[in-house]
């Protein structure tokens, strides 16, 4: 039989807020465990939650990016589940009233189309501690580390739009670069500041009804849930076409083993009790306030995209990878400042820059080469000093020692030669010593060209203007 996916993913997102969600505890990653708690994150007698302005900031702007309703008026509810990491016994959230709403974000699909995919609700919660499970730290037992508790985060929950293991990826892959645009979060999934919860179900091509959905958890990073998530997939087809029954159940993946394993029966929402937060009064959110900080939106993803086409007149393409992240973006614009040779850039950012990063798994910010050197780089491209071929030589060795691109071509003489008689001369002593390869050129077989390209290009040590090289064989092998 047939089947067609259909996948929803609840994704949360921890703010970049220096302290806690309700108290005033830092969010520091990796302080020593149990460092960073008060009376207030763990829940103990008469202490009262106090919500951090700047939380709240961060989700308006997260539901503005994502063109959803801001609630006027929305309130926090406690979440009530025992676990040994959640010392209040419940996780202050929001369950009926949100505060963003009906929002959507758009994706690129892998045959070159884009997908709408709707957002149900982003809301703001508090995040619970964690239990630590490794036998090299544990040994058999199981340690609490409370710091994360209250650390706020946004859980922002999509419709069930997704079709495949490959648009979930893409989607998550839009949520995180909006997140870092906004500064609202680093989206590090290995640190646990954005995390992705997956539910999934199959049901026969043509059938409205959705099957039986499970969920999917710990996924720590965007390849492991595309992984997991085709993992559940073909786990459901097998069962169905063997005529069993799909559970509604969360699974736990295992990376190591590449697969997912049940974990526990599927909680629905009324299991969780839901009730207003007592101790916190209900938001009320004006449309001026809502307006300021709309002004306060960076240039988003698509609207730099489209900024990049039209301003430095480079393909859609390379605008998109350009802007893939903020900091990228930036970079390549800080190099077309010095550089006005806007493809000429666009280039060298995408393919020796890139390449770089992916071979050193870095970042653009610890990319050695600062823009504007970078610039002076490729204005000796430019103005004919070296060529492109040479160019990437000085390149390996700016990222090597920290020189200066000017001063490896001096040092090293790769200083490109120009001088028409110059390249003349050699091409006559290189076309001297190949009768037999002029012969077979004359007689029809053209692609020797390239081969007297190489060996000119060889007798210059490569620093002969390919141009003129060019110009001068031909002229050269069609004179008798």
């Amino acid at each position: 039989m047939d089947y067609e996916v259909v996948i929803g993913l609840e994704v949360h997102a921890q703010l970049l807020t220096d302290s806690k969600v309700f108290c005033g505890c830092s969010t520091q990653f990796g302080a020593a465990p149990n460092t960073q708690t008060c009376p207030i994150c763990l829940g103990m007698p008469g202490v009262l939650p106090v919500l951090n302005r700047k939380a709240l900031e961060f989700i308006i702007r997260m539901g503005l990016a994502t063109h959803c309703e801001i609630t006027p008026f929305s309130r926090f509810a406690r979440k009530n589940y025992f676990y040994p990491d959640l010392p209040k016994g419940y996780q202050i959230s929001q369950y009926e009233l949100p505060i963003c709403s009906n929002g959507y974000v758009d994706i690129e699909l892998e045959d070159g189309g884009s997908k709408r995919v709707g957002i149900i609700r982003i809301h703001l919660e508090e995040d619970a501690g964690k239990s630590i499970h490794d036998e090299a730290i544990a040994g058999e037992e199981t340690l609490v580390d409370l710091n994360r508790c209250g650390v706020p985060l946004i859980e922002i929950v999509s419709q069930p739009d997704l079709r495949s293991p490959a648009e979930a990826y893409a989607y998550l892959s839009r949520l995180k670069q909006l997140v870092t645009y906004l500064d609202i979060c680093d989206g590090n999934m290995e640190e646990g500041s954005l995390r992705c919860d997956a539910n999934v179900s199959i049901r026969p091509v043509g059938r409205e009804a959705f099957g039986v959905k499970t969920e999917l958890k710990n996924m720590n990073s965007f390849r492991n849930v595309e992984r997991a998530l085709k993992f559940e997939i073909e786990r459901q087809k097998a069962v169905l076409n063997a005529g069993g029954q799909i559970f509604q159940e969360t699974l736990l993946w295992d990376a190591s083993a590449g697969e997912a394993r049940a974990m526990r029966s599927k909680e629905e929402a009324h299991d969780y009790r839901y009730f207003p937060e007592p101790d916190l009064v209900p938001l009320e959110l004006s449309r001026e306030e809502v307006e300021r900080i709309r002004k306060t939106l960076p240039e988003l993803p698509l609207q730099k995209r489209n900024r990049f086409v039209k301003e430095y007149r480079i393909p859609e393409y390379d605008a998109a990878v350009l802007t893939t992240t903020k900091e990228l973006a930036a970079y390549y614009e800080a190099v077309t400042a010095s550089c006005r040779n806007f493809k000429l850039v666009s280039n060298w950012v995408m393919g020796e820059i890139l390449r770089v990063l992916r071979e050193d798994k870095i970042d653009i910010s610890r990319f050695p080469v600062p823009p504007e050197e970078l610039a002076d780089l490729l204005n000796l491209i430019e103005n004919g000093t070296i060529s492109n071929n040479m160019a990437k030589t000085v390149f390996e060795e700016m990222c090597r020692s920290g020189a200066k691109a000017q001063e490896i071509v001096a040092q090293k003489g790769l200083a490109q030669v120009n001088d028409s008689a110059e390249i003349e001369a050699v091409v006559r002593e290189v076309l001297a010593g190949l009768p037999d390869q002029i012969e077979k050129y004359r007689n029809g077989k053209e692609k020797l060209f390239g081969f007297f390209v190489g060996q000119v290009m060889k007798a210059t040590r490569g620093k002969a203007n390919p141009k003129i090289v060019n110009e001068e064989l031909r002229k050269q092998l069609n004179n008798a």
